[in-house]
């Protein structure tokens, strides 16, 4: 009698245990961590628009201006041992390449990825580009009469004083300067430089900053990207901006893709999965380009009439690991150079 008592107490701890626990677990909250380095008022949006079909909470950090890329990629790497992002949404990719490297990426091959080109996708899956950028030259019709259609212009002791670029040891302006040492070689890339340098080139905060000051015509024209090149020529503002070295015998165009990624050992790898094929689709191309007039890659996206097309534009004729390849090099060179 004992013992059937014994074991109807336990049968009724039983079933208040799975009771509770089936209660608490269905209080848990689906949700997704994300790093950021795309600027927050394009991508903020998109995020929300997962949120809101999918139902997954999405808890977003956003990099800063100045420091973009750099700051949440050496925050990523110092979590490894306990990461705490599960996706990592780039607005470039060396710092990408360098986070494979470094081991800090899990591969995942999204079905949304398959009809991007393989020069803007890791052939392992580590990560998938999308929503591509361009280098280009920003220039006052103010200030100027003449057209800067190269990067060679820097150099022009006519414009001595008056072009400016962001400090080139962050974001996309350090990406150039690692393309520019990858495409001349080391020496020719410093002999450049130096010149740039000589000729008194502004440095400036960030590329939002170049905009600006070309705006205003403090700068007569500086590089920037397309995203910033167009918060000013859409608002009616007297600038205008050019895709540089595009004969036939230049050297070509830098594009910046976006890169998605699983970050190795993600808590919330289902989510995580769910968010990357989100990103990777035609409606946030559509998005992007609508909203930062980002270029679309997958051949599946339509490209409007006010984006440039990727296809019309000559990129530089270097893959995404030889550019990484010189990272490291052009970095010290141009910290040396401009910020010493």
């Amino acid at each position: 009698m004992l013992k059937r008592a014994i074991l109807l107490v336990l049968m009724l701890l039983t079933i208040v245990l799975c009771f509770y626990l089936g209660a608490l677990f269905a209080k848990v909250e689906k949700k997704v961590v994300v790093y950021v380095a795309h600027d927050q008022d394009y991508s903020e949006p998109i995020l929300k628009d997962f949120e809101k079909a999918t139902g997954i909470k999405v808890d977003a950090l956003y990099d800063t201006e100045a420091t973009k890329t750099v700051g949440l990629v050496n925050r990523i790497i110092a979590e490894k041992v306990n990461p705490r992002a599960d996706v990592f949404w780039n607005n470039e990719v060396m710092r990408t390449v360098m986070l494979k490297e470094e081991g800090a990426l899990e591969p995942y091959c999204s079905i949304n990825a398959a009809d991007v080109d393989v020069v803007y996708k890791d052939s392992d899956c580590y990560w998938t580009g999308f929503g591509a950028r361009g280098r280009v030259i920003l220039y006052n019709t103010d200030r100027m009469s003449e057209e800067p259609d190269s990067i060679y212009d820097l150099l022009d002791s006519k414009w001595k004083g008056k072009s400016c670029i962001a400090k080139p040891i962050y974001g996309t302006t350090s990406t150039h300067a690692a393309a520019i040492f990858a495409l001349l070689g080391d020496e020719k890339a410093k002999e450049f430089f130096l010149k740039v340098k000589e000729n008194g080139i502004q440095i400036v905060e960030s590329n939002s900053m170049v905009r600006d000051q070309v705006v205003v015509g403090e700068c007569y024209f500086g590089l920037t990207d397309t995203d910033d090149a167009y918060d000013a020529t859409s608002s009616g503002k007297p600038v205008k901006m050019i895709f540089p070295d595009q004969d036939e015998n230049d050297i070509g165009d830098l594009i910046i893709p976006n890169s998605i990624m699983m970050i190795k050992g993600a808590r919330h790898k289902e989510e995580a999965k769910l968010l990357i094929d989100y990103i990777l689709t035609a409606d946030v191309e559509k998005k992007l380009a609508e909203s930062a007039l980002q270029m679309p890659l997958k051949k599946s996206s339509i490209v409007t009439e006010n984006v440039p097309d990727v296809k019309n534009i000559k990129p530089f004729n270097l893959t995404q690991e030889e550019v990484y390849q010189k990272l490291n090099v052009s970095n010290h060179f141009v910290q040396d150079v401009f910020l010493r």
